[in-house]
């Protein structure tokens, strides 16, 4: 399991604000470089968004545009926030904040309670169930324990979208909001909760968020205390947000603009939680002087597996489905998606447990390899097969890595190692890293083999090995560190939450799966009735089930398997069918009707005015570009760069694409930096193509940036006259 974008586990960090944008693509390098203004990056999946707003934030610490302290970045996940802590680190931009939205409060809460309410701030409640459980109690409300989780997931979505018990009826209903329990009795059972709160002096999570908003309304002092704090903000999954936490957003900005968002409306996947894409989409509107950029080359996935992404949303309807994103694969070609239907549900696992022996056997790493699936119950039957198997897994969504007590206590014999290792027999017949560290975790319960079976003793073990593992490649990255170094690091892992990869097969919902990626993803339960899930009634919740299994699809690297039972137990009777949304895209289905691709893609920048007070002008009509073989209307970014269709009749000339090659990598040899960097494989076949004599010639050329003009247009010219380049000449 490993976050969105690759980066070297131990890199060096950059020497100068410069290198920090090394290795960006030209729209990764835009959003780097907008540090001015509203900025909104509609970022597709896989396209590096983390990369991209984590060096824009190192790039402005460093060029010395940004203050460290004044810069607050704020995501949805203690993971998400403690990689972007890891990757600052890394990029030399220590002393940046990033939080979660919770995080962020909870800390202005506790500092400002005493000045602005006085005391101590009341305690957070460990479990919110138990609250409704007594809230019930009172009212004489029989609930089960779903139903429990039910109404608790009501109350919380009541108070993010600023709704009062006496309200809730209406905005449940307007919302489309299936309520488990007649809307009154949920409202009773609201108001007596937020009673019980008050008499025991206690305060949810959501109320963080609630409370904090009040202090900052009420209290302008504060306000301005802690705007002057932070001058920067920027937004992570910005389609995510509630209309609480956009409230609290604009009370952190105030009336600056200085503010990044980075977010996809057809990743949006917690509408349940009252996340909304609304807030991302309405942004230009709101921010009419913004900059947006579009992220849509897809570093992670194949063409094939981009292709069936591209697909599903292609056939999806409603707003978000307007402003989707088309992705351009940048790997090498991979396998075809894979789809199989079994018979029962016990069977898909153990043919899912069967091709992931294989993918094992081939060398795939069992942390690279997920199962996916659309329901937590589901997981039972698939830990089973993978026990069965002898396959190691773990399930997503347990413990953070460094608070697990075998975690905790392999640190404290690191630590005291590392100290008194002089005086230690087990060191005594061992000299580099790795095998201090094997010895020392010996005492823990590590072995060089795993145990049999799975459970809490296999969990264990794959926790001490991940550290095992985590020494080895620490030891690789910096030759002769010593176990004091080790720890150092695992107690800056620990602060930013940056856990080493556990070796096992994930397991974990579609939920739950957002933000992570593997080589290979199993997709199973893709049925009518689990996919989408049979209580989603509405186009609305229907769409949100599409995009659900587009995030399982773009967590695919390389090998994609999707899978369906016809019935549920064996000797069930075989009703179900395939999800209606692999219609039109897996082999031996009618094609589907395509959607137009509106407002998507190809990536670029649309720059915004240079005051909020100047009036947007009216958008002129550009002259479609068109093929300049069939004259078909050109749509993608691609195709209009060569002003062909990809299937017409190409007149390059092979010899000048070749040297081309030959010359860019050189440059990127050079400059230490990818190929892509100097120009792509598309615009060295558009040049091959046009084999253009003069300057003039060579900027018509789409896409040519000046400053790539300035830089190799001479050399670029040069070649296409059939001279040769020098070693002086291409000196930068």
């Amino acid at each position: 399991m490993t976050a969105a974008t690759h980066s070297t586990l131990f890199p060096q960090v950059p020497d100068s604000p410069d290198a920090v944008l090394e290795g960006l693509d030209p729209e990764q390098r835009e959003v780097a470089t907008a540090l001015h203004g509203p900025v909104c990056v509609l970022a597709g999946a896989g396209t590096g968004k983390t990369r991209a707003i984590t060096h824009r934030i190192a790039y402005g610490v460093r060029a010395g545009i940004l203050q460290p302290a004044s810069v607050l970045a704020v995501t949805f996940t203690a993971r998400a926030a403690g990689e972007m802590r890891g990757r600052l680190r890394q990029l030399g931009a220590a002393g940046v904040q990033a939080r979660t939205f919770h995080s962020a409060a909870l800390r202005q809460l506790q500092y400002f309670w005493p000045k602005a309410v006085g005391g101590s701030m009341p305690r957070i409640v460990d479990r919110k169930v138990q609250l409704v459980a007594d809230a019930a109690a009172a009212c004489r409300i029989r609930l089960d324990r779903n139903e429990l989780r039910d109404v608790t997931a009501e109350i919380e979505w009541s108070k993010v979208t600023q709704t009062v018990p006496g309200d809730y009826a209406l905005a449940a209903a307007k919302a489309g909001r299936e309520a488990p329990r007649d809307p009154a009795e949920i409202a009773q059972l609201y108001t007596v909760y937020e009673d019980l709160k008050r008499d025991r002096a206690v305060i949810d999570f959501e109320d963080v968020l609630l409370l904090t908003v009040a202090v900052l309304q009420d209290r302008q002092d504060i306000a301005e205390q802690v705007r002057s704090q932070y001058q920067h903000f920027v937004v992570d999954e910005y389609q995510d947000v509630s209309p609480l936490q956009q409230r609290l957003l604009e009370l952190w900005l105030g009336d600056r603009d200085s503010l990044c968002v980075v977010g996809d409306a057809s990743q949006t996947i917690y509408s349940f939680t009252g996340a909304t894409p609304d807030h991302l989409l309405d942004f230009r509107t709101r921010h009419p002087g913004a900059t947006v950029v579009k992220l849509v080359r897809d570093y992670r996935s194949t063409p094939q597996v981009v292709r069936l992404a591209n697909g599903l949303l292609a056939q999806a309807r409603g707003r978000a489905a307007d402003h989707r994103l088309e992705l351009i694969s940048q790997r090498d070609s991979g396998p075809e998606p894979v789809y199989t239907e079994y018979a029962d549900e016990p069977t898909e696992a153990e043919g899912a447990a069967r091709r992931i022996r294989d993918l094992l056997d081939a060398g795939v790493p069992a942390a690279e390899i997920a199962v996916l699936f659309r329901t937590n119950s589901q997981s039972e039957t698939y830990e089973q097969a993978l026990a069965d198997a002898g396959i190691p897994y773990q399930l997503r969504g347990a413990e953070r890595f460094f608070d697990r007590p075998e975690v905790r206590k392999a640190s404290v014999a690191l630590r005291g190692a590392a100290r008194f290792g002089a005086n230690d027999s087990l060191l005594d017949d061992v000299v580099d890293l790795p095998s201090q560290v094997r010895a020392v975790l010996s005492g823990e319960g590590w072995t060089s083999e795993p145990p049999a079976g799975s459970g809490a003793v296999r969990e264990r073990w794959e926790s001490l090995a991940a550290l095992v593992h985590l020494a080895q490649d620490f030891a690789a990255a910096k030759p002769g560190a010593t176990l004091a170094d080790l720890v150092a690091e695992l107690d800056e892992r620990a602060n930013a939450q940056h856990a080493p990869t556990v070796q096992g097969v994930t397991l974990a919902s579609l939920h739950s799966a957002k933000g992570l990626e593997w080589d290979a993803v199993f997709l199973v339960g893709v049925a009518e009735g689990m996919m989408p899930i049979s209580y989603a009634k509405t186009d609305e919740q229907v769409e949100e089930e599409r995009r659900l299994l587009y995030v399982g699809v773009t967590r695919a690297r390389r090998h994609l398997h999707v899978s369906w039972a016809l019935t549920r137990a064996p000797g069930g009777r075989p009703n179900r069918r395939p999800s209606r949304f692999l219609d039109g895209l897996r082999p031996g289905t009618a094609g589907a009707e395509g959607r137009a691709a509106a407002g998507g893609g190809a990536g670029g920048v649309e720059r915004g005015f240079t005051s909020r007070r100047e009036t947007a002008p009216r958008r002129t009509q550009r002259t479609p570009a068109r093929c300049r073989v069939c004259g078909r209307t050109l749509i993608d970014a691609g195709e209009m760069k060569l002003m062909r269709c990809e299937t017409c009749p190409s007149d390059m000339n092979e010899g000048l694409y070749e040297r081309l090659r030959d010359w860019r990598a050189e440059q990127a040899r050079r400059s230490g930096q990818p190929d892509f960097c100097v120009f792509t494989d598309r615009t060295l076949m558009a040049i091959a193509e046009a084999e253009p004599c003069s300057p003039h010639e060579l900027a018509r050329i789409p896409g040519l940036l000046k400053r790539k003009l300035d830089r190799y247009g001479a050399d670029v010219l040069a070649i296409c006259a059939g001279q040769e380049i020098g070693e002086s000449e291409s000196e930068d």
